[in-house]
């Protein structure tokens, strides 16, 4: 009998030929990678490519067409009086109150509290909070930044607290300059205030300033001794968190 010979059936995939050309392109690819990878990149060139690839390949997208004449809007919000009286009272009455405690305990001489366009002002000067060269709150110093404390449950006001110092340099293992001995010091008031007083951190500001803003030359150690201070400013609402960091 005649063995009938089997056709041989179509190859399946792709042809032999095809894997061998993906190897090389692969490894091509590989090759311009590493070189890429050795290189810098002249973002001049770079940037001439990608214009080049926007004209060519992007110009069908379509692009927004500007008026010739484009109507001006202006929208005017509506000022909020009755709120703005609101928020003048409270700091009025907070500089009032503190005001009154300083009249009875007899630290005008130490503390002054004014209003200015930022808010209100409090200037403790260094020997009613810290001793000299320190930045550890004194036990005497509670008692007045308690009062402040519970003033300022009662209103939303941002805060900020800055440190100063005289120009005598600072050289300790803890403070090597005044700026770290001044950041310290406004640190530790709002530490205390927030501590005691279930305050939110977020309304509070910390600034060091070291010797950069006296309020009077230091050209004699009482000079120095005002310059040595902590200022707590309960800003006024028009002045944002960034007017206040300023």
């Amino acid at each position: 009998m005649k063995l009938k010979r089997r056709t041989a059936g179509q190859a399946k995939g792709a042809p032999a030929w095809m894997v061998t050309f993906s190897d090389l392109v692969t490894l091509i690819l590989v090759f311009f990678i590493l070189l890429f990878s050795m290189s810098q990149i002249d973002m001049i060139k770079f940037k001439a490519i990608t214009e080049s690839f926007q004209e060519h390949f992007f110009d069908f997208y379509p692009s927004m067409i500007p008026l010739e004449n484009p109507a001006a809007v202006e929208t005017e919000l509506p000022e909020n009086n009755e709120e703005k009286d609101m928020s003048e009272e409270s700091l009025q009455n907070l500089l009032t109150e503190v005001q009154n405690y300083l009249d009875k305990n007899g630290l005008e001489d130490v503390i002054i509290a004014n209003r200015t366009e930022r808010g209100v002002v409090l200037v403790l000067q260094e020997q009613v909070l810290f001793d000299p060269g320190q930045a550890t709150l004194l036990g005497d110093s509670h008692a007045f930044l308690t009062k402040v404390g519970e003033l300022l449950v009662k209103l939303p006001n941002l805060v900020k607290v800055e440190g100063h110092t005289d120009d005598i340099p600072m050289s300790s293992f803890r403070y090597p300059s005044n700026w770290e001995l001044s950041a310290a010091r406004a640190s530790s008031v709002i530490n205390y205030l927030i501590a005691n007083h279930q305050l939110d951190s977020r309304r509070f500001i910390a600034v060091g300033y070291a010797d950069t803003r006296p309020v009077i030359s230091n050209d004699s150690p009482e000079n120095r001794q005002k310059n040595r201070r902590v200022e707590i400013i309960i800003s006024d609402p028009k002045y944002s968190e960034d007017d206040l960091a300023s």
